[in-house]
């Protein structure tokens, strides 16, 4: 028994072969029953603390393949067998390439899974950051896998650095054919990031004015107040002047008033208090200011600004209604009188002929 052991296979004896297959089996058991239990045990903290890091650290020990688990128990086998060197250098590439492969599909999956939990979140708080987040697990997917496949072909012994040369001047020549999409890709992206304005949100674009509905790769779509969809191709929209009505928290409101000239002087003291009074009624009201303006062509004029504590143009039209007839009532009660546009004809009656001595009549 102990001289059939003996015998040489390849350059091994047959015990040796056994040793290897048992050490292969041995890593294959291990890893597995590491894997099993680490996943039974992250299964209790997810059901138990509900954190989404543990559920997406047993989402990716779960990806782990076991074609890669027999790769590496093949490659830990044979480090206690003789082979020739060009087997050992393919051992050596296969587990190098099955290992690269298997860390692209870890942090692949690390990365959807990130991008979808943090959606998931974010969706109702802050719609604009993940309108593109797609896009963006699109682009950080390419990287990735561009990275892994030049590191796979470099243990292949391809020379990649003309192959990333190459890349790069076919990058530019793509990027110089497209640069008009990839200008308003970098632009959608910048949306992203910079947060100029969310879904929902009311802008107004020079005469142009809608709520954003969607923000894409290279159009930002609008609804108008009358019904039509307005489309701007995102560059075009960042490098315009853009009023973002949905990042208002407080209305400043500006109006002016004016009185006829006839109004007593107690009475013109008395109008400040009057529309001070006014916007105190309101609620979602802060009073700022009235002041007696000037004496304009016609009236007397009162200007007056307070703030509507909410963005809502309903509520502030609402408001603005409810300040008026609270004024319309209080001037009925003091006896002052709106002015409105008014002209005082003089008329002089010039002397006839002949009566040159008389003094002549005006009126």
């Amino acid at each position: 028994m102990t001289l059939y052991l003996q015998t040489e296979i390849a350059s091994n004896s047959i015990q040796t072969w056994i040793i290897a297959l048992a050490i292969a089996l041995t890593t294959m058991v291990v890893v597995g029953v590491v894997r099993f239990i680490s996943m039974k045990y992250l299964h209790k903290l997810v059901d138990q603390r509900a954190a989404s890091a543990w559920d997406i650290l047993l989402k990716v020990i779960g990806r782990t393949s076991w074609f890669f688990i027999f790769i590496l128990a093949l490659f830990v086998g044979s480090l206690v067998v003789e082979l020739p060197e060009n087997v050992h250098r393919f051992l050596d590439s296969i587990t190098i390439i099955s290992l690269l492969i298997q860390a692209g599909l870890w942090a692949s999956l690390t990365l959807q899974l990130g991008i979808d939990q943090y959606r998931k979140h974010k969706i109702t708080e802050d719609p604009a950051s993940v309108t593109t987040l797609n896009v963006l697990s699109f682009i950080g997917k390419v990287m990735l896998w561009a990275f892994v496949l030049l590191l796979v072909l470099d243990n292949l012994g391809v020379n990649i650095t003309a192959l990333v040369a190459g890349m790069g001047i076919g990058g530019i020549a793509i990027a110089l054919a497209v640069q008009a999409i990839l200008g308003d890709l970098f632009s959608s992206l910048s949306i992203v990031l910079d947060k100029p304005f969310v879904i929902g949100d009311f802008l107004i674009v020079g005469d142009l004015l809608g709520t954003v509905e969607h923000v894409g790769l290279k159009t930002t779509r609008l609804r108008s107040l009358s019904g039509e969809q307005l489309i701007f191709s995102n560059s075009d929209l960042l490098s315009s002047r853009i009023r973002n009505y949905g990042r208002m928290y407080e209305r400043r409101v500006l109006f002016n008033i004016g009185v006829t000239y006839q109004t007593p002087r107690e009475k013109l003291i008395r109008i400040p208090e009057i529309i001070s009074d006014a916007v105190a009624q309101q609620d979602k009201t802060r009073f700022d200011r009235s002041n007696f303006k000037e004496y304009g062509n016609f009236s007397l004029n009162f200007e007056s600004v307070y703030y509507v504590l909410g963005p809502d143009y309903n509520e502030y039209m609402n408001i603005q209604q409810a300040i008026n007839l609270c004024i319309h009532e209080a001037f009925e009660h003091e006896g002052i009188e709106f002015a409105y546009p008014t002209q005082t004809l003089f008329v002089q009656q010039l002397p006839q002929a002949g009566d040159q001595g008389e003094t002549p009549a005006t009126s």
